[in-house]
């Protein structure tokens, strides 16, 4: 049995999808979500579903039952009080889980920058996630994408509007991607993959070697207007942020990350593009999603 968490989400259901679509498959697929209304019923009608959170112990631990393997995911939430809570508390939850229910491996979402990025805020939770599951025993494989490629489709009415991607990310610095479709599949091949043991990081960077510049060159041929990269400073992001209605502590943790990302450079060129694992690059993805979702 495959435990999958954050199924509706951008890496969720692509996990989910790939498990369903893979004709070798045998396991049964068992999902966590709080709305079973929100899955597509072709998927619904294809896994069990366990309704609730993830983060509640009781709900986890009647989806995990007879499962041996899980897909973690914590999701973000600009209204916790606490990102170290909240984090802790979907963690706390999986590591009890594994310890009392036979869990044997688990596939989680992490991030780069280990053993380089330090007081990185949102980032430093998700490296500290990975530590605590792996102090469990549990075989465990961290998934470690960089930026996402769909963070550009919260402007993509922006760039159609003013031609500007705004970033806070230092102008003429290479700034790793993934695309969320990668991850899944990474996912995937990992939980219907019984012969990996221990506990490994597992990279994933797409082929492109580009700069916020380069980003918006790659925009603006693909959409065929002008797009140019607009730096602005972590503060006004900042702000941006608090205006939309996160609160202080989720506002902080994304201004420490952005900061730790520009001061350390764990999202740049020091990190080798993994095009095996990670083969979506930016001018195709751009191609295949954004511009279908740039309005007209």
């Amino acid at each position: 049995m495959i435990v999958v968490t954050t199924p509706t989400g951008q890496i969720g259901r692509e996990v989910v999808a790939r498990l369903l679509d893979d004709p070798a498959a045998a396991a049964p697929v068992r999902v966590i979500v709080r709305d079973p209304a929100r899955l597509d019923p072709q998927v619904r009608d294809r896994v069990e579903v366990v309704r609730g959170s993830h983060a509640d112990p009781a709900v986890l631990k009647e989806a995990c039952e007879g499962a041996d393997r899980v897909f973690w995911l914590v999701p973000p939430d600009p209204a916790a009080d606490s990102v170290e809570g909240q984090y802790r508390a979907f963690n706390e939850s999986l590591c009890e889980v594994i310890g009392a229910q036979g869990v044997t491996r688990v596939v989680a979402v992490s991030t780069l920058g280990r053993g380089v990025a330090r007081n990185a805020g949102l980032i430093s939770v998700g490296l500290a996630m990975d530590e605590a599951i792996a102090a469990t025993g549990v075989h465990y494989r961290a998934l470690c994408p960089p930026a996402l490629m769909e963070n550009t489709l919260r402007q993509a009415a922006a760039i159609r509007d003013t031609g500007v991607l705004v970033t806070p990310h230092l102008p003429g610095r290479v700034l790793r991607l993934c695309a969320t479709r990668d991850i899944g599949a990474a996912a995937a091949r990992l939980l219907l993959d019984d012969s990996w043991t221990g506990r490994a990081d597992v990279p994933l960077v797409s082929p492109d070697d580009l700069t916020p510049e380069g980003m918006a060159a790659v925009l603006a041929e693909v959409l065929d207007r002008p797009v140019r990269a607009e730096f602005v400073t972590v503060a006004a992001q900042q702000a941006a942020i608090l205006r939309s209605g996160a609160t202080e502590a989720w506002a902080q943790g994304y201004a420490d990350m952005i900061d730790a990302q520009n001061d350390q450079g764990f999202y740049g060129a020091v990190q080798p593009p993994t095009p095996d694992l990670a083969p979506t690059a930016f001018r195709q993805w751009c191609e295949e999603v954004l511009r279908p979702a740039v309005p007209a």
